[in-house]
């Protein structure tokens, strides 16, 4: 029974965590495809603190820095430029190269990371952390919440480095540029998959753009959008 409890949490953290990267950090504050309601954007915001110790403003900087240099000079986790296997085994260390640079905070996310949450909590990822930790710890015991955590922790940044690295080397295109579609990945990563699709709308709040492209985020965005909680502000257009 512990056991099916710690995958229950495994699975419900890392689909929470997907969705919050997706349409928090990505679609609505790093470009601006669409509006969040304050009080949904602060549980998204939350829920990645406590399960990973993600700052929005490294995020939102390392990857506008990202689309800034795609696969070239400067890109801060190029399979490209460092290889396949380097960005899929070590995207976590690329990652946090680059938030620790205080120059690309400053130039890629002057925007974000001003409010007194930010300042004085989110910003503090190992204090998020140990606080999920001992969550998780409480509603599953010592063992199996300590072995959830880091499972589920483990999960997001093996799905994060599939997208930085995977969806650069192989997959179909749509569009000329450097990133590719894996439709598989999509399904597990909140849309994230179809990243050719994005680096050509990267304002876009809708990943997919053919019949048999299937983005998980857009249809919670719709419901999301239908109760007022969230507003899409550009979407792509289909191409059948």
């Amino acid at each position: 029974m512990h056991l099916l409890y710690a995958v229950l949490a495994v699975v419900i953290t890392v689909q929470l965590s997907s969705f919050s990267t997706s349409i928090y950090l990505h679609r609505c504050l790093a470009h601006r495809g669409l509006r969040l309601n304050p009080a949904l954007a602060f549980f998204m915001r939350a829920e990645l603190w406590l399960a990973t110790g993600i700052y929005p403003k490294e995020w939102v900087a390392v990857h506008r820095k990202h689309h800034r240099h795609t696969d070239v000079l400067g890109d801060p986790h190029s399979p490209v430029l460092e290889g396949l296997w380097r960005i899929l085994l070590g995207n976590a260390y690329y990652y946090a190269r680059e938030a620790r640079n205080p120059e690309t905070l400053s130039r890629f996310a002057p925007d974000v990371g001003r409010d007194w949450f930010d300042r004085y909590l989110f910003r503090f990822g190992l204090l998020g952390i140990a606080l999920g930790v001992g969550i998780f710890m409480w509603l599953l015991g010592p063992l199996w919440g300590g072995i959830a955590f880091v499972v589920q922790a483990g999960l997001y940044i093996f799905f994060n480095a599939v997208i930085n690295g995977a969806n650069h080397a192989v997959g179909y295109q749509n569009f000329d540029n450097t990133a590719t579609n894996l439709r598989v990945v999509a399904l597990f990563t909140a849309g994230e998959g179809l990243h050719n699709n994005h680096h050509a709308f990267p304002t876009s709040a809708r990943f997919s753009i053919r019949k048999n492209e299937f983005d998980p985020s857009w249809p919670v965005l719709r419901v999301l959008s239908w109760l007022r909680l969230a507003e899409p502000l550009r979407v792509a257009p289909q191409l059948d």
